[in-house]
């Protein structure tokens, strides 16, 4: 058992440390609190910052593309704008300027589907041998102009992705390289002709292949003299002719005299 005395001190310890506690309980009423409130400020719920991406434009939102307009009225918002004028400068074109061979006519851009097959026939190669070398050059070039402008109308289609005229095009180009064709061959021909001409005049005693532009390469010998002589003959005249005459009967008169007998013959027995 506990003595009296030990009892004594533990209460003695009790006692001090009594009025410790409660000088802390006073001392906690003491401090000033807050009631609840659900006033806004005061609600509030408090989350962490957030990196802005923010440029601090203050015309942001306002665009000319999508015609928002501006974000508040302005002074000048009540007076109608006056509308542009449609203003197209005039600009002094060439009609024959070299670039509008790319088009199907100055200021047309392409043909219809209906224009661009009107076209005629390709060129054969016997319609062009008789052509002269001027005629084979311009209707050279002028396949070459409509190979341009089928190329030029062809790249548009694709640009502006119309859907016609491709297959029109591809038949009108087909009966140009046709008659291209036909002047190679035509032109083929003629150069192998030409290189058996030079083979035959070197063999030709007659021409002369050094003679050069001043010089004369036909020296004609034999027939020149027989036209010659045939140029020197005149027609004998109506008494010329009755002269020759007796002069040709007295001719054969004076061969048949100085003409010797013939001796009969023995008839066989």
């Amino acid at each position: 058992m506990a003595t009296s005395g030990a009892m004594r001190s533990s209460y003695g310890r009790f006692l001090q440390a009594g009025p410790t506690l409660s000088t802390l309980a006073l001392g906690r009423n003491q401090t000033p609190s807050a009631f609840f409130s659900t006033t806004a400020p005061l609600c509030k719920r408090r989350r962490k910052a957030r990196k802005t991406n923010r440029d601090m434009n203050p015309a942001r939102g306002v665009s000319s593309i999508y015609r928002s307009g501006p974000r508040e009225p302005l002074s000048m918002s009540d007076i109608p704008l006056p509308r542009p004028v449609d203003f197209k400068p005039e600009v002094k074109v060439d009609e024959n300027h070299g670039l509008w061979g790319f088009f199907p006519a100055p200021g047309k851009l392409l043909y219809t589907p209906e224009e661009t097959e009107k076209h005629g026939r390709a060129w054969k190669v016997e319609e062009l041998r008789k052509k002269s070398w001027e005629d084979l050059h311009a209707l050279w070039w002028k396949c070459c102009r409509e190979r341009n402008m089928i190329a030029t109308s062809q790249l548009e289609l694709e640009r502006a992705e119309l859907g016609f005229g491709r297959r029109e095009l591809e038949n009108r180009d087909e009966e140009v390289r046709k008659t291209m064709g036909a002047i190679r061959h035509a032109l083929t021909e003629r150069y192998y002709t030409w290189e058996d001409a030079q083979k035959v005049a070197r063999s030709d005693p007659e021409i002369d292949m050094n003679a050069g532009e001043e010089g004369q390469a036909y020296n004609p010998s034999a027939y020149e003299e027989d036209f010659e002589d045939a140029e020197s003959w005149e027609e004998p005249k109506d008494g010329d002719v009755a002269s020759t005459g007796a002069t040709a009967a007295a001719e054969e008169a004076a061969k048949t005299e100085s003409k010797p007998e013939s001796k009969p013959e023995k008839q066989p027995v």
